[in-house]
């Protein structure tokens, strides 16, 4: 089962077209007879969905937005709430969370869609994965990975987030093959690891499914952070992409050239601000239409996520999109004396400092109305040399210093935590 491929998958790029196609037909007709959103959106643009023929006449309708999904929740919803088996929400970064409902058949699909996630990052029924994540609150990743792992046969043990003693103890005890967590956690793991003497080289591991983080740069090669982790723990990295909207996942071969569209869950796009497609390797906005979802199907609906879509077929057999490591968010982007920067480009640098322990970056808005850089830094040197070394590799990278304040650890972990967090915040946009 671990080398599965949907047969889709390793079909042509015109065969794959083709599928879309029929599917793209099946949900507008879906979206028409059943979501109240979508009805006023066709009526209101005069869009004739007996004219709409294949993949090329996507671009007729508007986009769907996250101010949509906001605005107007329920009007997304095609089944009655009494067919809802699952309630899910968005972490809420970029505003008010959005809650998704999926019927029964939408679990079955998200399990599908990480089985064959899984499956693409080398996982088998004789694994063991340990998830280093929350299953509660809602959180649609969760209970994906879990039900994921089930159809892939595998074994899982629910450890939860944080605590690298407990995350190392169960390493030890119960000998997984396989973690999924944030990649920064898996530094302070190895930290925590190299302090207690444990043997990093003789643990059961041999991979991880890294989530929530870059480990690749743009051009795939391992960033700061994913070349510490294999700098001290020989396992395979395998990254992923995923959002609660589209309720499907990018994740990585053994390859590690992007993640892996998977054509019979979701259609892709790549716009311009103009709601165009850009020029193939170009960067634009990942906007999606979910094939095969009941309860709140989406149809050109804008994630707000930067990225490249690289189309040349991988040497895992596979001829689908690949999509590249996020560049950041759109909303997200920070203009700083006339420079663009998004928050991923400014954690690489830090996480490259190796005096650097932890960081959160903030954004905010300066007395003259500009987008101001804060940088709030647990360091391990003086502070003197660490400002001086980091000062000095801004300037070199982005020719931008930003501000640095330095912070303990525990003023740190609350930046990082707000309240009712479910995830480890490392930018904060308080610009007004």
């Amino acid at each position: 089962m671990g080398k599965f491929i949907p047969a889709l998958e390793l079909k042509s790029k015109e065969e794959i077209s083709h599928f879309q196609s029929g599917e793209l037909r099946k949900l507008l007709s879906y979206l028409k007879t059943r979501s109240p959103f979508y009805q006023r959106l066709f009526e209101n643009h005069g869009i004739n969905l007996e004219e709409m023929k294949g993949m090329e006449d996507l671009l007729r309708i508007p986009p769907t937005t996250k101010d949509d999904l906001q605005n107007f929740q329920w009007d997304f919803l095609c089944v009655p709430k009494s067919e809802i088996k699952e309630y899910t929400s968005t972490s809420g970064t970029l505003g008010k969370p959005v809650t998704i409902g999926l019927t029964a058949k939408d679990v079955e699909r998200l399990a599908y869609n990480e089985y064959i996630s899984f499956a693409c990052a080398g996982g088998t029924a004789t694994d063991l994965y340990q998830l280093m994540l929350t299953l509660d609150r809602q959180f649609m990743a969760g209970i994906a990975y879990y039900e994921g792992i089930r159809k892939l046969g595998a074994g899982i043990v629910r450890v939860g987030p944080g605590l690298p003693a407990m995350q190392w103890e169960t390493i030890e005890r119960l000998k997984p093959t396989v973690l999924v967590g944030v990649p920064t956690f898996l530094v302070k793991l190895i930290e925590y690891a190299k302090q207690q003497g444990a043997s990093l080289s003789s643990s059961s591991v041999r991979a991880a499914v890294c989530i929530g983080e870059n480990i690749r740069t743009p051009d795939f090669e391992l960033n700061a952070v994913g070349k510490k982790i294999v700098s001290e723990w020989n396992i395979q990295l395998f990254s992923t992409y995923a959002s609660t909207e589209m309720q499907t996942a990018f994740t990585e071969c053994e390859h590690g050239m992007g993640g892996h569209h998977h054509p019979e869950l979701l259609i892709v796009e790549i716009l311009n601000e103009n709601n165009e497609p850009v020029p193939n390797g170009q960067p634009g906005e990942v906007t999606i239409t979910t094939l095969g979802v009941e309860g709140m199907p989406l149809l050109r609906y804008k994630t707000g996520d930067i990225a490249v879509a690289h189309t040349t077929s991988c040497k895992c057999g596979r001829n689908t999109l690949r999509l590249s490591p996020l560049l950041g968010r759109k909303q997200q982007m920070i203009k700083l004396k006339g420079t663009s920067i998004y928050p991923a480009g400014v954690f690489e640098i830090l996480q490259q400092q190796p005096s650097v322990i932890d960081f959160v970056v903030e954004a905010y808005t300066g007395v003259l109305e500009t987008d101001e850089l804060r940088i709030h830094i647990h360091t391990q040197e003086s502070q003197a040399d660490a400002e001086k070394r980091i000062r000095n590799a801004f300037q070199s990278r982005i020719r931008i210093i930003p501000e640095i304040v330095f912070v303990s650890l525990a003023e740190l972990e609350n930046l990082q935590m707000g309240k009712g967090e479910r995830k480890v915040r490392r930018f904060v946009d308080a610009r007004q």
